[in-house]
């Protein structure tokens, strides 16, 4: 691994040991919210914020192994490894969804006042401005580092934010009008919405497991840089197909050349080309394969 590699492997990690710090401080906040008011709302709070511990760790894991280089058995890297993890972190939700939803349709039949709801909110409160700034973070450095881990911790801890807003603007309803029913329909709109979260999760973590192309933006820069360079290498584009495995990037290109060209030309004007991509795009696998021009090929569709 290079220094730059390295470099950027221990910012990755320190973000994600982040999300687990603040995901076990949020633990605590509203386990204690939700002890001391006896609120279901609060609880199924607390319950998402577990989940939150455990998709950071299962994220620290994967960065971990997204890391490896190719071996033997992954000839491409172990890349898959950070969509492996937003998988689990979406599963994970549906899980703290189900037990949400129970717990919130018990309390509806057996209603029950609450508790030192002041002191609850509060603490509610801290740990919600603790998950905006952490999120916050994540989200940001995901789109800096290409990481989906930390992106899909950062959507996650920013949902699990806006869930706790919808829970202190009940249970403060409930405290201003003795509303109790209140509290737990809080609850199953908690319950709902973290589900439809976990099921963005995983749809979007599927697409990318299924080799997805690169971003729409990243894909137009390499068609401008192609458009640019390939002439002036005397080389014509036929077929350009890209895939992103993580913070992985894989580009294949077939050009054609000059059929009079030697082979030693041929490859010096693709080694100029692969510097020119590994320019816009450092680090990239770039895969080259030659035709002579004016041959019919195989493989003539220009992909995306």
């Amino acid at each position: 691994m290079s220094a730059v590699d390295r470099s950027e492997q221990t910012a990755l990690e320190r973000f994600m040991k982040l999300s687990i710090a603040a995901a076990v401080a949020t633990i605590l906040l509203k386990t204690l919210a939700a002890w001391l008011t006896g609120s279901v709302g609060f609880l199924s709070d607390a319950l998402e914020s577990i989940v939150n511990l455990v998709a950071a760790i299962a994220g620290f894991i994967a960065l971990r192994v997204a890391v490896k280089p190719a071996d033997k058995d992954h000839h491409f890297g172990h890349g898959k490894a950070e969509y492996v993890s937003a998988l689990l972190e979406g599963a994970l939700i549906f899980v703290a969804a189900g037990m949400i939803l129970w717990s919130a349709a018990n309390r509806l039949i057996h209603l029950q006042p609450l508790e030192q709801p002041g002191l609850g909110l509060l603490l509610s409160t801290a740990a919600s401005v603790l998950n905006l700034v952490v999120g916050l973070a994540l989200l940001r450095a995901g789109k800096i580092y290409r990481s989906a881990t930390l992106d899909a911790d950062g959507k996650h801890l920013l949902t699990d934010v806006w869930t706790s807003v919808g829970v202190l603007v009940g249970i403060a309803a409930v405290w201003l009008t003795g509303w109790l029913w209140l509290d737990p329909v809080i609850a199953l709109a908690v319950g709902i919405n973290i589900m439809w979260t976990g099921y963005q999760l995983l749809r979007d973590s599927l697409s990318s497991l299924l080799s997805e192309s690169l971003p729409v933006e990243e894909n137009a820069a390499l068609d401008e840089l192609l458009a640019r360079v390939a002439p002036a290498h005397g080389l014509t584009i036929t077929q350009r197909r890209t895939v992103a495995f993580g913070r992985q990037r894989f580009i294949y290109l077939t050009v054609d050349v000059d059929p009079t060209w030697t082979v030693l030309a041929s490859h010096q004007a693709a080694d100029a080309l692969e510097d020119d991509v590994d320019g816009l795009f450092p680090g990239a696998e770039v895969f080259i394969h030659l035709e002579p021009a004016g041959v019919e090929h195989r493989r003539t569709l220009h992909m995306r």
